[in-house]
């Protein structure tokens, strides 16, 4: 793979994403400024996800908001694959999630795709499968979603109803447009080819269930969003709306490129590591800087590539003059990286504990929140 080649799917992601080429691959719009305001306008403030960005593009959300305003019931969904612990990059999507939730007053149905990571991941036994999954049951509820609007399930558990829907979805998509849109072969498992129509499902299923219309409005990382092309087409055939989305920018890991991966969980936030353990990782992140003090205080460091300030920016620090500064002052060399690896350590132990403590206290209440048959 050259320098300037990229590859995006729902299952892997290679190389150094260029945003802007996935507009065009994917076929979405970028979040603009008026879009933005009507969000604030519900909201009432603008959260820093989308202030700065990190949320960037989407595909009919003002169509989803128009909905909303005319009395048609606006749900969300998002999801979760359950191949390992919970890590910062997970939660982003999330953490939008319940800023919509709070600011439309949404019910959010929650997919925990459980058959998915079986059916990819060769190693998982269905042992880890369900361990990981209550697991991070756990980290999502600390999130502090709405439990009289939150309805959390899992594929393997809710199946009667996700089934009858599935197979309406799979009726009308052909395997040459599964493969053109996920890129199966010959050696794919039987058990993924038929996934995408599984991962429609909660896209409708809050109108089989509560018997109304309702517009959904899909929050995600952008590697998700050929799901939702399969769901559109199929929607009108079933006689609903098709769904909207609103599509995130993927968080880097600590090292030098590539989205954070828990696979190298040297450069991995994990929910679940200790305040202590984090702050090591943050300490050993990747900088712009200088190699030397002396360096950096002629040549000045470039926040552009800077792991550290790009946690800053998008996530842990929502003052919007101080990210400007901190930009500023690097440029200029009149600061070192140490200075915001501490800031950035003592946010990131600060949010861990706090998280830990809401995530204990979930295991009291983890049945206020499944969906079961």
């Amino acid at each position: 793979m050259s320098n300037n080649e990229f590859k995006v799917t729902p299952w892997e992601v290679k190389g150094e994403v260029d945003y802007d080429e996935l507009l065009k691959q994917f076929g979405v719009e970028p979040l603009n400024d008026k879009l933005l305001e009507r969000l604030r306008g519900h909201a009432g403030s603008l959260h820093v996800l989308l202030r700065r960005k990190v949320f960037y593009a989407h595909r009919e959300i003002g169509d989803w908001m128009d909905s909303y305003e005319k009395g048609v019931k606006a749900v969300l969904y998002t999801g979760r694959g359950p191949s390992g612990y919970t890590h910062l990059g997970h939660l982003i999507p999330w953490i939008l999630t319940k800023y919509l939730q709070d600011a439309f007053g949404s019910d959010l149905y929650f997919q925990i795709t459980d058959d998915e990571k079986y059916l990819v991941d060769q190693e998982l036994t269905m042992e880890d499968i369900h361990r990981y999954t209550k697991d991070n049951i756990l980290d999502i509820i600390a999130v502090g979603f709405d439990p009289r609007k939150t309805r959390v399930f899992t594929d393997l558990t809710y199946t009667k109803e996700q089934y009858n829907i599935a197979v309406r979805v799979a009726k009308h998509v052909t395997f040459s447009t599964a493969r053109a849109t996920f890129g199966f072969t010959d050696s794919s498992n039987i058990g993924i080819i038929f996934f995408p129509a599984i991962q429609a499902v909660p896209c409708f299923l809050p109108q089989v269930l509560e018997k109304r219309d309702a517009h959904v409005l899909i929050p995600c990382a952008i590697d998700q969003e050929p799901y939702w092309r399969i769901a559109r087409d199929v929607a009108p055939k079933l006689g609903y709306r098709k769904p909207a989305g609103i599509y995130s920018k993927f968080i880097p890991g600590l090292g030098a490129g590539g989205k954070m991966s828990a696979s190298m969980p040297e450069t991995c936030i994990f929910l679940s590591d200790k305040p202590e353990e984090a702050v090591k990782k943050v300490k050993n992140a990747f900088t712009g800087g200088q190699p030397t003090i002396k360096e950096q205080r002629e040549k000045g460091g470039n926040p552009d590539v800077c792991v550290i300030y790009s946690y800053l920016y998008s996530l842990f620090d929502e003052d919007d003059r101080s990210v400007a500064e901190t930009y500023r002052a690097c440029k200029a060399g009149e600061r070192m990286c140490g200075e915001c690896k501490n800031q950035l350590a003592d946010k990131v132990a600060a949010f861990l504990k706090e998280h830990q403590r809401r995530r204990e206290a979930a295991k009291k209440r983890v049945d206020e929140f499944l969906l079961k048959e």
